[in-house]
């Protein structure tokens, strides 16, 4: 190869070498510093979009974890509300049971409806009771202004209920709310419904003993107009006499509270079941995330070290190749 004076293709190749080993340390100390295997787009273009599209389903269903936790909290406020229904009910049915006693006076049959008339109104507040402004309870009517929706979507739908006392069927109005339980936020890949308990329906009697003409539930709900064996209590129209309730009624209405007390149960446990398998999916999600977007530190470090000595190699051959010249200069002397 002759010697020349004009160019230096060992210097230029040199200069080369120490340009491309300077780049590649430079990403790899990127990579180690942020702990991103992808930096910018052009480290891996299809990785950088699947782990974003990893990244934001990460994001939803942590989200979703959470909103089930508070559908959780909901079920568990609205079945220590249920319990309190079942305490009165059971109170209820323990007094008519006393009234019907052959030695009770009038005066004492008396008393215990005082007692009714103010377990009613409990139970008729009972209604009223919210978990973070949204209802606890419905009511049959076909006012949704009237049955809490707040913020909430409320569904509406029908069911029937077997009473065991007479084998009768009753069909009611049943209401719930759609929980989300999918990142894609469609109802058909991952739902679950949330029943908002029909109190009206948990608390019918029907017709009262001593007067066939007149339908009333326990806490007067939908009752718009007085009729005989009711009085008016806070706005509602209840029962003022515990015999005109009777015990099959009242076992009736504890097994209906039994049937709702059991959804709400289901219900938790499917919520707590979904709950699992939102977190299994999120921590799947975030290792595929991992592989795709986070840097092996490991590897990383391996690939510093050599591209930190080709950076060093390289600048001393880019000296000493720009030195060459000054063999010619030699023979030139």
């Amino acid at each position: 190869m002759p010697i020349v004076v004009n160019s230096n293709t060992s210097a230029t190749v040199a200069s080369y070498n120490l340009s491309k080993a300077n780049d590649a340390l430079r990403k790899s100390l990127n990579r180690l510093s942020s702990g991103n295997r992808i930096n910018a787009p052009g480290d891996d273009a299809g990785g950088l979009a699947v782990a974003y599209k990893l990244d934001s389903q990460a994001s939803r269903t942590t989200r979703l974890i959470q909103n089930a936790q508070n559908a959780l909290s909901y079920l568990e406020v609205q079945d220590s509300a249920l319990s309190s229904v079942g305490s009165m009910l059971d109170r209820i049915a323990e007094l008519r049971t006393m009234a019907q006693d052959l030695t009770k006076n009038t005066g004492d049959i008396e008393n215990y409806s005082k007692e009714f008339i103010e377990l009613q109104t409990q139970l008729s507040q009972i209604r009223e009771e919210k978990f973070n402004g949204i209802s606890l309870f419905s009511i049959e009517t076909s006012e949704t202004s009237l049955v809490g929706m707040s913020n909430a979507t409320l569904s509406l739908g029908s069911a029937s209920h077997e009473n065991t006392s007479d084998g009768s069927l009753m069909t009611y109005d049943k209401f719930s709310r759609t929980l989300l339980t999918n990142s894609s936020g469609v109802q058909s890949s991952g739902s679950i419904s949330i029943n908002v308990v029909n109190l009206q329906f948990v608390l019918s009697i029907g017709a009262l003993t001593s007067n066939t003409g007149t339908i009333a539930n326990l806490g007067g709900f939908g009752i718009s107009s007085a009729g005989d064996g009711l009085i008016e209590q806070n706005g509602q129209y209840i029962i003022s006499d515990i015999l005109d309730v009777s015990v099959s009624q009242l076992t009736d209405a504890i097994e209906r509270l039994a049937d709702m007390r059991a959804e709400n149960g289901a219900e938790q446990n499917r919520v707590a079941n979904a709950i699992d398998l939102m977190r299994n999916n999120l921590a799947s999600i975030e290792a595929a995330h991992g592989r795709i977007a986070d840097t092996d530190v490991a590897l990383e470090s391996t690939r510093f070290a050599k591209e930190n000595i080709l950076v060093q190699a390289s600048a001393s051959m880019t000296a000493q190749a720009n030195q060459l010249s000054n063999v010619a200069l030699t023979l030139i002397g």
